[in-house]
């Protein structure tokens, strides 16, 4: 049917295509007329395009400055006016954005066409001449490729990028437009390894830094993010466009605000998520780096968005108790479980094995086939039960026996199970304890409820029958929930020791260095730094491996790289393999995956797969192969699934002496030479997945004329992009080369997803040792198996990202109440509301108690005021015409309060700022409320200007932020505790996410009232403790703790996170060195010490 249909409507690409068509007509067309300009008319096209994008948008944006100056102007205004000219400012904001993407679509083919013919005239000269522009001058500072000479200005064509020097060799095809306007529409370009993703990426980032709002492109590593804005920078500061990369600043610091402020920022994608949390912990607004979100381009946009994307951003800090852990007390149990397990599948395979001898078909009930699947359900990575079912007919009995039990949705399971220590289920991720497993560790009764959950609901109840006084029950509850916790804590520690014990593998999942576990990536190979497994797992491998187990730390801000991105008012992406995860691409992020179809036909040979039997058989055909193309001279790059593999491979054409190069986690540090040589004639590569992403494997004349790169895979990844990405590494730019992927029966995609039809099959044809199968059908049958582990990897990650969806409102909320305080431009209207919140709840709190008294104590406790109602009135009348009664007296009071505050402390003020005002910036003013005492910073020379308006708004910026804050962090801490309990509702067949869900909302709620009630308190009872002869102190500005708390990312799911390990690479330097004295490069005349060597 979809075969029917894609030839009755085209396929998508063709679609696609079609309707891209227009636009890359009328940019060709354009060209041409932009081919005959000179080099200064082609540099004031730039300027002719913002002037046009200006005039369009005009009208808004005056309108907008206009109400923003008079906000400003008239802080005093009434409530209901202001949000007025709030939502008025929302919606033009909204109208100017939308008129901005239409005159961009209008500009788009001559924009492009400038890039291109800028690109082409830097490639066919060695430099271009134009007239020398104040710009210039600050560029060849800096920049050795810039000479002045008098009034013109000489851009060569070879500059410093990375570290190297490269000459500019590069002008866009006819496709790369293509790819340009898919990009610039907020849309997924996928682009073929070698096709210049780069490159087209200039075209898009280009057009959107005209109207100066600031384009965002994210890398995979800070080496990408240097070296792509010192490449392609020189071409957007050719047009006057400023450029910079974050990842050469510190954080916090000047000068990454001002890289933000570029027209065009180079990143990683965990520092842009960084800042954006550092912003949000921001004390006061210098500490500010971002500006708004206006759009990025992401580059390997599948490892960004889909891998990066299981681990959260954290930023964590200590937190009562951390270091208190019970992995190594409970560790010896574990050992014990894992040994006792051990003996007895080794026994029950082998007690199989003669049975299976005798009858090598058995019945599912006979007891042969009972032995081989409780052997698999016991230990199903134990390496003699995985060769015995490679074995003719063995897999086959195994599937048979399983799906027998499984019926009826597992009833009869437990005759399996019983027997076993523990049962695991290795698809699911799961390990469960059985109750033989229970006795083994258990030497008493009271050592077996060790692993047992209270019932926590049937005590409470038992509880409620019981007579006894509240002060006695409250007790016992008490003692029942932390019973509970304390349980489900030992037992959650003694789960995930077991995982760690039974499906974590050294040099599989993660490898020690310097005495630490670190993770590797399933997807790269790579080492992930400062990476940990959630839930307490990392702790658990890191007590199994005899390393230092880190204490625990709490969350103090945190956001998934989904929700980051979705931000942005517009997003796009571009890699070489998106295709295949074009579902998860639109369904989280709404966006489209465009096929850019390539500049020269590949003509890379892509082999059906082999089959073995046996990973022993597939490991010496490998190593043949690898024999036979090194002897033709060709250079051979085999891709592995894990260190271990690639450790092994190495050891063997070792002892055949043949000369190789490895690259795995842990020899990640000497890629970028070991890619470099990977194209080289003779030259064999084993590599984990990564191959250089982000980097070309270059092939010499010679190698192209012996057949180029030759692409061997050890083994199909459980994801199709890895091997997409794998096998592009040859074939770039219609390079010749091949790929051919290597499988055995016994891999753990084929043991655990492959078609039972494919064991039936090799028991058919009756394959003898070393022999193989080769068919479209099996290839086939192993991208389905591969299809199976990409919908699970989607199902984990949305399901992180419904949890942290709860979170992003919570946050959301927060961050805007944090910004409006920070500002102040929005506080008053934030305040009116608490105020009104506070109300409500003190009327219906006491209206609904029918507690007169109560609703007196409470008004004098937290508003400092009377009641304006009779006990009768109070008591008689509806709640909300209490409230709309009770408001604008309270508010009227507060605001008398806070007027009457900075009058109160405007004349030491103005005191001094007459005497000292040259010498400070900012004045420390105490307030208290009777208990807690704050010192508010406050602008010396603004409070002077304004006759003391700025000292009432600093007071309420101040306690407002400090009160959130710390309320806040309290928060993260209870949803920290609270996602890890969630879990255990599994325990009681209960959905964690549900419990999760309504368990937050109440916190949140609570925290909101609690926020709320806190600053309107101290708000209204807050005094300045001023005597006649006070003086008040010069303030630095307040800090946020960003700065002292630890960065990391958190490995799938939830729980707490502990910090980033290691130092980022220094920045690259490319600056010229000039002397102090030396004249200044930019033609000034003057020596450098005067002009662009000042300091500062």
């Amino acid at each position: 049917m979809a075969n029917f249909l894609s030839k009755l409507f085209g396929t998508k690409a063709e679609r696609d295509l079609k309707e891209l068509n227009p636009l890359l007509q009328n940019t060709l067309v354009a060209y041409e007329d932009i081919k005959q300009l000179t080099n200064d008319e082609l540099r004031g096209k730039t300027v002719e395009f913002k002037e046009k994008i200006a005039e369009y948008i005009r009208e808004e944006e005056e309108r907008i400055n206009e109400i923003k100056d008079y906000l400003d102007a008239n802080y005093d205004l009434n409530i209901a006016e202001k949000e007025d000219l709030y939502r008025e400012l929302e919606n033009l904001e909204k109208k100017s954005y939308k008129k901005t993407q239409e005159i961009l679509e209008e500009v788009l083919p001559e924009a492009f066409s400038v890039m291109k013919e800028t690109a082409r005239r830097f490639k066919e000269n060695e430099y271009v001449e134009v007239t020398a522009t104040d710009m210039d001058r600050d560029i060849a500072a800096y920049r050795e490729c810039i000479e002045i000479t008098g009034d013109k200005a000489k851009y060569h064509n070879s500059w410093m990028a990375g570290g190297n020097m490269i000459t500019w060799d590069m002008c866009h095809y006819d496709v790369q437009l293509i790819g340009g306007i898919v990009l610039h529409q907020g849309r997924i370009a996928e682009m073929a390894t070698g096709e210049g993703k780069t490159l087209v990426a200039t075209l898009p980032v280009y057009l959107n830094a005209l109207p100066g709002k600031g384009v965002h492109v994210v890398t995979v590593n800070d080496y990408l993010a240097k070296r792509d804005s010192e490449w392609m920078g020189l071409l957007y500061e050719f047009h006057g466009l400023s450029v910079d990369c974050i990842d050469k600043h510190e954080p916090n610091s000047e000068e990454r605000r001002q890289a933000y402020l570029a027209d065009i920022t180079y990143g990683t994608n965990n520092e842009f998520g960084f800042d954006y949390l550092r912003d949000n912990m921001a004390r006061n607004i210098t500490e500010l780096v971002q500006r708004p979100h206006n759009f990025a381009i992401v580059d390997e946009v599948d490892s960004v968005l889909i891998d990066d994307a299981r681990t959260p951003l954290i930023i964590s800090g200590p937190t009562p108790r951390g270091d208190k852990q019970e992995f190594d007390n409970y560790k010896p149990i574990v050992e014990k479980l894992y040994n006792a397990q051990k003996a007895l599948i080794t026994e029950v395979l082998t007690k199989a094995k003669n049975l299976l001898k005798e009858n090598p078909d058995p019945k599912p009930q006979d007891e042969a086939a009972i032995l081989l699947l409780r052997a698999h359900r016991g230990l199903p990575k134990n390496k003699a039960l995985i060769k015995f079912l490679s074995e003719p007919g063995i897999k086959q009995v195994l599937l048979k026996t399983e799906s027998f039990f499984m019926q009826e949705q597992n009833k009869n399971m437990h005759i399996i199970d019983d027997e076993l220590y523990f049962v695991i289920e290795e698809k699911q991720n799961t390990v469960d304890i059985m109750e033989k497993g229970i006795q083994l560790v258990s030497r008493n009764a009271e050592e077996e409820r060790l692993f047992i959950i209270p019932d926590i609901g049937a005590e409470i109840a038992e509880l409620e029958k019981q007579n006894l006084d509240a002060k006695t029950k409250l007790e016992r509850k008490n003692d029942i929930y932390r019973n509970f916790s304390i349980a489900s804590e030992r037992i959650h520690t003694i789960h995930q020791l077991m995982k760690a014990y039974t499906m974590f593998e050294k040099d599989v999942e993660y490898v020690i260095i310097d005495n630490k576990v670190k993770i590797v990536d399933e997807q790269t190979g790579r080492i992930m730094e400062g990476r940990r497994y959630s839930d307490g797992l990392h702790q658990a491998i890191e007590a199994k491996e005899n390393v230092k187990v880190e204490a625990a730390t709490q969350t103090y801000a945190t956001i998934t790289l989904q929700n980051y991105f979705r931000m942005y008012k517009k997003l796009s992406g571009m890699t070489g393999t998106a295709e295949t995860e074009a579902g998860e691409f639109w369904n989280i992020y709404k966006l489209d995956v465009v096929v850019i179809p390539t500049n020269r036909d590949i003509i890379r040979d892509d082999a059906e797969d082999l089959v073995y039997k046996t990973k022993r058989e597939k490991y010496a055909a490998v190593v043949d192969k690898i024999l036979e193309l090194n002897a033709e001279g060709r250079p051979v790059l085999v891709g592995t699934t894990s260190v271990e593999t690639s450790e092994l491979f190495s050891k063997i054409l070792t002892a055949r002496r043949i000369k190789h190069n490895v690259l795995n986690a842990k020899l990640h540090k000497k890629e970028a030479d070991i890619v470099a040589e990977a194209g080289q004639a003779g030259t064999v590569t084993i590599s984990t997945n990564m191959a250089g992403r982000g980097t070309d494997i270059k092939l010499t004349p010679e190698v192209r004329e012996k057949g180029g790169l030759a692409i061997i895979g050890t083994e199909r990844h459980d994801s199709r992009r890895v091997d997409r990405q794998l096998r592009g590494r040859a074939g770039r730019q219609g390079d010749p080369g091949s790929s051919q992927f290597f499988v055995s029966l016994e891999d753990d995609l084929m043991r655990l997803f492959g078609s039972d039809r494919i064991a039936r099959v090799m028991d058919r044809i009756g394959l003898k040792d070393g022999e193989v199968i080769q068919h479209g059908m099996i290839t086939k049958s192993i991208e389905r198996a591969q299809k199976k582990v990409e919908e699970n990897n989607f199902g984990i990650r949305k399901r992180l990202l419904e949890y942290d969806d709860v979170m992003n409102k919570q946050r959301e909320t927060i961050y805007r109440k944090r910004r409006n305080a920070l500002f102040g431009d929005r506080l008053s209207i934030d305040l009116s509301q608490m105020f009104y919140d506070v109300c409500y709840q003190v009327v219906e709190a006491n209206w609904n108690a029918k507690d007169y008294e109560g609703f007196v104590s409470d008004l004098l406790l937290t508003f400092g005021c009377e009641s304006p109602f009779e006990s009768a009135f109070f008591l008689q009348e509806r709640v909300d015409k209490l409230v709309d009664q009770l408001y604008p007296i309270v508010w009227e009071n507060y605001q008398q309060k806070i007027q009457q505050l900075s009058e109160k402390t405007y004349p030491v003020v103005e005191r001094v700022y007459l005497s000292e005002g040259h010498r400070y910036q900012n004045i420390a003013i105490p307030i208290t409320d009777g208990v807690k005492t704050l010192n508010v910073v406050a602008p010396l020379k603004k409070c002077y200007e304004t006759k003391g308006r700025e000292i009432g708004l600093s007071i309420e910026k101040s306690i407002t932020l400090a009160v959130i804050d710390n309320a806040w962090k309290e928060h993260l801490r209870e949803m920290d505790d609270l996602k890890q309990t969630a879990q255990n509702a599994s325990y009681e067949q209960k959905d964690p996410l549900l419990i999760y869900k309504l368990e937050s909302f109440a916190l949140f709620d609570a925290l909101l009232q609690r926020v709320n009630e806190e600053i309107v308190s101290f708000l209204t009872k807050g005094d300045v403790p001023i005597a006649e002869n006070t003086q008040l102190k010069e303030a630095k500005l307040p800090e946020s703790e960003a700065k002292k708390l630890q960065t990391g990312r958190q490995e799938v799911g939830s729980g707490r996170q502990i910090s980033e390990g290691g130092k980022g690479s220094a920045p690259i330097r490319v600056e010229k060195k000039v002397g102090r004295n030396e004249p200044c490069p930019c033609g000034s005349g003057k020596k450098y010490k005067q002009c662009h060597g000042r300091a500062g």
